[in-house]
């Protein structure tokens, strides 16, 4: 290897003399100029101790890999859903000023497509990824793809729960918080028998929301909440075996751990001859405008996408750049719209 300059993305604003030399980086990185050029350009057969001795000797003399025209790998569970794509379009929106573009690979989380995205695409030069509620929403999941982009030295973060086993910056919806909202909101209006419809178990953001829900029941004197907690699939039908269960159990009020979930508490409400909000009151989770149009209008806790955008752009661009983060989870408060799918608990259950 020659004495070159550090030309391959990089650029090193704080050196008046031109671009940083590979020998002056390996010299005080303490490994050979060879070792430096794997790092900078995220080629395999590099321990991970010795990647962060350069990383370190790299942010040590100023050095910023450039960005432009570069790849942000986007790994979501579905384009179908519309927090989903919400979250894609926010991110795509915040990335574009910075040089970069996103990809976007819609997986089933924890599945093996994920991996296969990583690996066709960790070797075209990505600048990054971020895993949008996939298999970092997983207890347990399967760490080859997050384990891959660490060996590489491709930065990466997460939505929505972070992987037990790395060091990433996590962006998420205050999941507690949403079901303190949602159980406030329903006991002002009276309601004590208040259910819900959870995510499966296992699922991160669906645990919090069962830990939130109870921890808001029982600080206002409600100690058989767990009775009312029903796991289900993030789907109407899952929601709908859910609350139809909890209308068994005498639920007067059902929160959703999704829109869809609570669509499906429709159907299980309306198959029983009742009526929303009449009989029964509903939260959905997520928010989208489409919820203006279902009959009644559903009211549900808001994840703040534009804010995940902002963050995830912000801490995504930084570790391009080569420069220091802290990787402490960030929650982003949510929100309660309101419409009219919430009254009163009915004057017979109260």
């Amino acid at each position: 290897m020659t004495d070159e300059a550090v030309e391959i993305g990089a650029r090193r604003p704080r050196s008046p003399a031109g671009s940083m030399r590979l020998s002056e980086i390996a010299a005080i990185a303490g490994v050979s100029e060879a070792t430096v050029s794997r790092v900078l350009n995220r080629k395999y057969g590099v321990a991970q101790k010795t990647r962060d001795q350069v990383e370190a000797a790299l942010r040590a003399v100023g050095y910023e890999r450039t960005n432009k025209g570069e790849i942000v790998l986007i790994l979501v569970p579905s384009l179908s859903g519309v927090i989903f794509s919400e979250m894609c379009n926010e991110i795509e929106e915040h990335l574009s000023p910075h040089g970069l573009r996103a990809l976007i690979c819609p997986v089933f989380p924890g599945a093996v497509y994920e991996r296969d995205y990583v690996e066709l695409m960790i070797d075209k030069g990505i600048a990054g990824a971020i895993f949008v509620s996939s298999s970092n929403t997983l207890r347990n999941s399967d760490p080859v793809a997050h384990q891959l982009l660490e060996s590489r030295g491709v930065p990466f973060l997460t939505v929505n729960g972070g992987f037990a086993d790395a060091d990433a910056p996590v962006v998420s919806t205050d999941d507690w918080q949403a079901a303190e909202l949602s159980v406030a909101h329903l006991h002002d209006l009276g309601h004590r028998r208040i259910g819900l419809v959870a995510g499966p178990a296992g699922n991160i953001p669906a645990d919090r929301r069962v830990e939130g829900f109870l921890t808001a029941m029982e600080s206002r004197g409600l100690d058989d909440a767990e009775d009312f907690v029903v796991r289900g699939k993030y789907s109407i039908e899952g929601g709908r075996t859910a609350a139809d269960e909890l209308l068994s159990l005498g639920a007067t009020a059902i929160i959703a751990s999704s829109d869809d979930m609570a669509l499906g508490a429709y159907r299980a409400i309306g198959r029983r001859g009742l009526t929303v909000p009449q009989d029964v009151s509903v939260i959905g989770y997520n928010d989208s405008y489409l919820l203006d149009f279902t009959d009644p209008p559903l009211t549900s806790v808001r994840q703040p996408v534009e804010s995940i955008g902002e963050v995830c752009t912000r801490a995504l661009v930084t570790m391009i750049q080569n420069r220091p983060l802290r990787t402490e989870e960030v929650l982003l408060e949510p929100e309660l719209r309101l419409r009219k799918s919430t009254g009163p608990v009915p004057a017979q259950s109260s």
